[in-house]
């Protein structure tokens, strides 16, 4: 059993300030832009890590990165990254993989039985499009065709055909994202309805400031504060993903041979050139627009997961089903 499993017993005699809220997905809905809005509100701590993901036990990562050496390997060094919220401060933290973890929900509860729980579900096909693209920028997925990505889940679930170096091969099982309603039975279980909130995408991305003020009212704090507009994260498509694949190695510092490089570049480098304006540079070498989106596999997901959309309008009394236009799906 993981560190994460039991974390109620692990605060016993600990100092550490236990988080009060967390924002648990979905990824690709704006949880990044929610992240960075709260965080300048003076009533919230948000930590530098956006997304700690440590309560999801079952989506950690399969593989040691030196990368990821930030991210907490142990209950304490969880607990820690909330160390500088001050007593009159809610603590919080956004780690998207909760929404979709089996382990998340009640690890949450057993370490905040208080914990208030933030949801934005996003419309199913033109989520699954989002994040397929985002796994591939990421180097989790390796197959760049979402179609045939999908058609892969059989064999993924029994731990074939995965990419090489797939670090969380839990992740790409794309269909288990979009069962909203399971999902949110898992918060409900264990979570009073006062505690949770659930948020549509689109009402997020029509109106941000709107938005920020319904959580901030679901969490208790001041609503005066101005609300900085947020930038939901763009999708990007890959333009040479070898060489990516490549660059990222050496970015992310895995070995001596990638940091001689990267020690070379910096020596290399113009006098003065910032971090931001080197990935700047990066991103416009790499990354260009996404591809335009497969109508034909869009219908095909839409009419796949209509039920999902069916249930999920009666679970949260909302008609999400002519919203998102499933209505006109045969």
């Amino acid at each position: 059993m993981t560190a994460a499993a039991e974390p109620a017993a692990g605060t016993r005699g600990s100092s550490r300030r236990v988080p009060d809220f967390f924002i648990v997905g979905q990824a690709k809905s704006g949880t990044t832009a929610l992240y960075t809005m709260l965080k300048h509100h003076p009533q919230i701590f948000m930590p530098e890590v956006k997304e700690p993901r440590f309560l999801a036990s079952d989506l950690r990562d399969r593989f040691q990165i030196p990368a990821t050496a930030t991210m907490p390997d142990t209950l304490e060094e969880y607990l820690s990254l909330f160390g500088g919220a001050a007593p009159g401060q809610l603590a919080g933290e956004a780690s998207p993989t909760y929404l979709t973890s089996r382990t998340a929900a009640e690890a949450i509860a057993r370490l905040q039985p208080a914990a208030r729980i933030i949801a934005i579900l996003r419309e199913p096909a033109s989520f699954l499009h989002s994040l397929h693209l985002q796994f591939v920028q990421a180097h989790v997925e390796s197959e760049r065709d979402l179609g045939k990505a999908l058609a892969l889940e059989p064999k993924r679930r029994q731990g074939k055909s995965l990419p090489r170096d797939s670090h969380r091969p839990n992740v790409l099982l794309y269909s288990d994202h979009v069962r909203y309603v399971e999902q949110l039975r898992r918060y409900e279980a264990v979570f009073s309805p006062e505690q949770i909130l659930v948020l549509v995408y689109d009402d997020f991305k029509r109106d941000n400031a709107a938005t920020v003020r319904r959580v901030l009212r679901f969490l208790g704090v001041d609503e005066s504060p101005p609300v900085v507009p947020g930038q939901v994260n763009p999708t990007v498509h890959v333009r040479a993903q070898r060489v990516h694949r490549l660059v990222h190695a050496v970015a992310s510092g895995r070995g001596p041979l990638a940091r001689a490089v990267q020690a070379s570049a910096k020596a290399a480098a113009p006098p003065g050139l910032s971090r931001a304006s080197a990935v700047a540079i990066r991103n416009r070498i790499f990354f260009a627009a996404p591809p335009t989106l497969d109508e034909r596999l869009m219908l095909e997901l839409r009419r796949r997961f209509k039920g999902e959309v069916v249930a999920l309008s009666e679970h949260i009394d909302r008609d999400l089903v002519s919203e998102w236009g499933y209505d006109r799906i045969a």
